[in-house]
């Protein structure tokens, strides 16, 4: 919505004013790191509580797998990922070009469209921690990755007006899949909370930017509509999700 408002109105230097909520963004983290540092309470060994009952009943769970196991699945877990964000990559990378290259659209307009594909993510990535609570990791993750594969398979086909709908729709339920994802790995890695999330927000921004950088390759050799008529087959990598282990964690 900025850009459409400001950058496209006002040129790239505009982009500049930004800076300024950014700074304003590191002082505020600055306070809270500050203030969280002088009132955490470092923990002590003492007599067991309720509290402390409460945080065991909590905590990540061991698991039954073998190393062999985890690192099977730590990997398709990836390939899930990799299916995931090159897609995701080439409509938030190149969406609003297919729509100018296609349908004629102001770049304006083109950001409008743009907006609501985003919003979808956000939405999807808050609805599959939801439904992943309620019914298990491993149904989310198909539903995410392969629910998504008809209506990709149908974008390039569709007019304007169901290419808005169909790449919001992709955007909601292939965002469901991180959540998904992320607390299927922790759970995979008791006790490894961080080492978890931190390699799969990594995998998740490092494949984003691959395939971004493999896509526009793709659309100069080729043409923009090419790259989304290739990439939905990505989506067939979700049929690995048949081989992850349901006994990991939470059992789901």
């Amino acid at each position: 919505m900025l850009a459409a408002f400001v950058v496209v109105t006002h040129g790239q230097s505009s982009i500049a004013w930004f800076s300024g909520a950014a700074l304003i963004a590191i002082f505020v983290l600055l306070l809270i790191g500050g203030w969280y540092a002088r009132h955490r309470t470092p923990a002590r060994p003492g007599p067991r509580t309720l509290a402390t009952a409460v945080v065991s009943a909590t905590a990540p769970r061991s698991h039954t797998l073998s190393r062999r196991k985890v690192i099977q699945a730590v990997a398709i877990l990836v390939a899930l990922l990799f299916s995931k964000n090159v897609y995701s990559a080439s409509l938030g990378s190149y969406y609003t070009f297919y729509l100018i290259d296609k349908f004629h659209l102001p770049v304006e307009m083109a950001q409008f469209y743009l907006f609501a594909f985003l919003a979808g993510i956000v939405a999807g990535t808050l609805a599959g921690g939801a439904v992943g609570d309620r019914v298990g990791r491993i149904p989310v993750m198909w539903f995410s990755i392969l629910g998504a594969l008809p209506f990709a398979l149908l974008l390039p086909h569709a007019n304007l007006f169901w290419t808005g709908i169909l790449a919001v729709l992709i955007a909601m339920i292939m965002a469901s899949a991180f959540s998904a994802i992320l607390v299927y790995a922790q759970e995979l890695l008791p006790g490894r909370v961080g080492l978890a999330a931190g390699m799969f927000y990594g995998f998740s921004f490092g494949l984003g930017g691959l395939g971004a950088a493999a896509l526009g390759k793709l659309a100069d050799l080729t043409s923009i509509t090419t790259v989304y008529r290739v990439c939905p087959f990505l989506l067939f990598l979700g049929l690995l999700t048949a081989f992850l282990p349901r006994q990991a964690g939470a059992s789901r």
